[in-house]
């Protein structure tokens, strides 16, 4: 207990200004300081960042299997197995990904693949609302945030997630990442971690991990941009959202 006292004491003085010559590394867009920073030259920059999935270009879970080993190597997710794991990207069944859609007529190619999941960047996320610390925030792009900072371990966002995407660290995580990627931070025990659409490279003008493992299955872009790439697949495609009835109005659209 101490010593995350003592961890929290440190993180709050560096929040309050303290060490600010220090260079900023580019993953620091999550930590309180840089939330409303300017984005530098190279910075991709959106009024609201959305995403389109491609399911027709999906077949098995071999497929996505390039996109969750991209994220989990950039982002230092742990291999940790069971009820324990910890996931930013991960594959689910049709019916636990769309449940609201249940239909016993539906094409059994389309009820028999699996699907990926990650946070939903919601334009109203609940998670924000319960965070008694606001760790968990909301950019002005959209993207959903969390400060490990600030986490307190309460777990409130993970309750108010109605999607899944959020995962705890029951224990130190860092024996379970193979070789660790040293331009990303390592967590620590006691924190909730989660998808941030890889804020980190859209600061250095990349596409998300993900996206771009994908080769143009996954399309991401500004959806407040009618000329954006991923305003014309949503012009072009019918799509649909996870549990849209509950009206929290997801920025990741699944084409079907």
């Amino acid at each position: 207990m101490s010593t995350r006292r003592t961890f929290l004491k440190y993180a709050g003085l560096a929040a309050l200004g303290v060490g600010a010559a220090a260079a900023k590394p580019a993953w620091a867009s999550y930590l309180p300081e840089y939330r409303v920073e300017k984005p530098g030259e190279k910075a991709l920059t959106a009024t609201r960042w959305g995403m389109v999935v491609d399911t027709r270009q999906f077949h098995s879970a071999e497929d996505y299997k390039p996109l969750i080993e991209a994220c989990n190597s950039i982002h230092n997710v742990p291999a940790i197995k069971g009820a324990k794991d910890v996931k930013w990207i991960w594959t689910d069944s049709f019916h636990r990904t769309f449940p609201q859609l249940l239909d016993e007529y539906q094409k059994h190619e389309v009820e028999e693949k699996p699907y990926v999941l990650m946070c939903n960047h919601c334009q109203n996320p609940p998670c924000v609302r319960v965070c008694p610390t606001q760790a968990t925030f909301k950019r002005e792009d959209g993207i959903v945030m969390m400060d490990m900072h600030r986490c307190i371990g309460c777990r409130f966002c993970m309750a108010a997630c109605p999607f899944g995407a959020r995962s705890f660290n029951f224990q130190d995580p860092r024996p379970f990442i193979g070789k660790e990627n040293m331009q990303y931070p390592t967590r620590m025990k006691g924190v909730v971690e989660k998808c941030t659409f890889c804020t980190e490279r859209l600061a250095e003008g990349q596409q998300p991990a993900c996206v771009e493992a994908a080769g143009g299955k996954l399309i991401f872009g500004d959806l407040s941009d009618p000329g954006s790439n991923v305003r014309k697949a949503l012009a072009e495609n019918y799509t649909i959202r996870r549990k849209p009835e509950l009206g929290t109005n997801p920025s990741v659209f699944y084409i079907i």
